[in-house]
């Protein structure tokens, strides 16, 4: 039986409206914030570039062919959004060589912002966030709800699910992992990609049943916290009036697992939630431990201080904030509207 993609809980009691989020390419506009600043010499070209239309992987291979280099000496830091406005930066090994004339890379869906060098590729994941720039059209709902919604929002957090874009259309990358996890030949790209997918629909699961419990923005017995802005952890295997303090002021955040090979990273009733909502898919579990995956801990909840709103007309709402590395937008967007399709 495949596998289906649920609709996991709200926090904020469900949309207050219907609305379409990307009629045109420049209502979702991603800007990406390296986690630091490029020194200026060095073996890599570091590209800015803006792409309307257009997905990162094809970015990457056109900026190959382009640069007369292999494939795998060009870097990126995070997928973006391909039916989107996205800036981001990529890295172009050139040991040794003179950059091109990188605006004759340029074409109507693409352009270099910035062209600089560094001493290292770019790697995954080096990110301090992503600012995003949304419109919302054809907004038809509780302007009222949105509004208090929106800002409990920006004074309490969002659930830190992973987007919908990890599972693939219609949840396919959960079934095509179980197929791999059966003996099913993928490439190595694939496989990093349906890894992914199971972890996040594991998390997921139990983010969303903590939040069904009013547990995804509180303590319990035996949890592991992560500081706010910061990979960094910590376990408790008793909360106490300090842990709830910073939790309350979103200093720090409870964790689920990306599930993997390894000791838990929690005890008591933490362990007892994740284990009883692991048992529902042993499969996948157990695909993730043969895949040789290690565990690892995500936070449940992310803070979101700089949202700003604005009804431009009365059908469209203009949202603008940033996210770290890591969390999606539509995991905002879907506290506040229900998305067609």
């Amino acid at each position: 039986m495949p596998y289906i993609i649920p609709n996991w809980p709200t926090v904020y009691g469900g949309p207050a409206a219907g609305g379409d989020i990307r009629t045109l390419p420049e209502d979702f506009i991603v800007e990406e914030q390296l986690s630091f600043e490029p020194s200026g010499t060095g073996e890599h070209a570091f590209l800015y570039i803006q792409k309307t239309g257009e997905n990162t992987e094809y970015v990457a291979r056109m900026l190959a062919r382009f640069a007369g280099v292999r494939q795998r000496d060009i870097s990126f830091a995070g997928l973006k959004d391909r039916h989107a406005v996205t800036t981001q930066w990529f890295s172009v090994w050139l040991p040794g060589k003179a950059d091109p004339d990188w605006t004759q890379f340029e074409s109507d869906s693409i352009k270099v912002l910035q062209a600089t060098r560094h001493a290292r590729k770019l790697k995954r994941g080096v990110l301090a966030g992503n600012r995003f720039k949304l419109t919302i059209r054809n907004w038809q709902g509780d302007n009222v709800k949105a509004v208090e919604q929106l800002q409990a929002i920006k004074d309490h957090g969002i659930a830190n699910y992973f987007g919908s874009q990890r599972f693939g259309n219609q949840g396919q990358n959960i079934n095509k992992a179980l197929a791999m996890f059966q003996g099913a030949k993928v490439g190595r790209e694939q496989r990093s990609l349906y890894l992914s997918a199971v972890r996040s629909f594991l998390f997921n699961h139990i983010l969303g049943y903590r939040i069904s419990q009013g547990l995804w923005n509180q303590a319990v017995a035996g949890d592991t916290f992560s500081f706010d802005g910061s990979h960094s952890t910590f376990k408790s295997d008793q909360p106490d009036d300090e842990i709830f303090r910073r939790l309350q002021a979103g200093i720090i955040h409870p964790t689920g697992p990306l599930w993997g090979k390894g000791e838990p990273g929690v005890s008591a009733e933490a362990l007892a939630i994740e284990e009883n909502i692991i048992a529902d898919y042993p499969e996948l579990a157990q695909g993730l431990i043969a895949s040789d995956v290690e565990q690892d801990r995500r936070a449940l909840r992310v803070n979101v201080p700089d949202l700003s709103w604005q009804f431009v007309t009365d059908d469209v709402l203009a949202l603008e904030f940033t996210l770290p590395a890591g969390s999606y937008a539509t995991a905002l967007l879907r506290e506040i509207v229900c998305i067609p399709g």
